[in-house]
């Protein structure tokens, strides 16, 4: 969305809105980015501890990834409430408390299919190891998908917008290199 403020000023809370379109009136840009930006690095913590981890079991390396990410979530939110009791010098009222504890789950969710992939590799047989990988191409082509949707919004051309797809499942696939560094 174009703006006339010169480069380094800030965004105004008129600028995380767009008024009506295609997508309703009122639509919260911000909210969007932040929930996509969430997940998409809820997608990454979650692969990363999956390929370091050295669990003998499917089930506690997925423990370990829900365990990583809700204190990944805790952490977030908290560092939120902080801020917002920094900058503005204020009480927290309980509303502001449960919109903050009910942000920021897409940080966590999104594991959830690399999780069912990894779970469900080992009900079919699949080693930890091989559910591991499984579970860390889900994530890959999760990142993948990611990139491509960032070009596809962007109007990029077909080359520009693999291009920002493989830049994203980079991402994915430097977690299967580590894995198989570290295994």
């Amino acid at each position: 969305m174009p703006t006339d403020r010169p480069p380094g000023v800030g965004a105004t809370t008129s600028d995380h809105q767009e008024g009506s379109g295609p997508d309703g009136p009122g639509r919260d840009l911000l909210a969007e980015e932040t929930a996509t930006a969430n997940a998409i690095y809820g997608i990454i913590v979650s692969s990363a501890v999956m390929a370091s981890a050295h669990e003998q079991s499917v089930v506690k390396v997925a423990v370990a990834v829900l365990v990583t990410l809700l204190i990944y979530w805790v952490a977030e939110r908290f560092a939120h409430v902080m801020g917002q009791r920094i900058v503005r010098s204020t009480g927290l009222t309980g509303m502001q408390l449960r919109r903050h504890l009910g942000t920021g789950w897409e940080l966590v969710s999104a594991s959830f299919l690399p999780l069912g992939v990894l779970l469900g590799s080992a009900l079919l047989g699949a080693g930890v190891d091989a559910a591991v990988l499984a579970a860390l191409i889900c994530a890959t082509s999760l990142l993948f998908a990611a990139g491509w949707r960032v070009g596809q919004e962007a109007e990029l051309s077909l080359s520009s917008r693999l291009a920002s797809a493989l830049c994203s499942g980079a991402l994915g696939s430097a977690m299967i290199l580590l894995k198989t560094l570290l295994h």
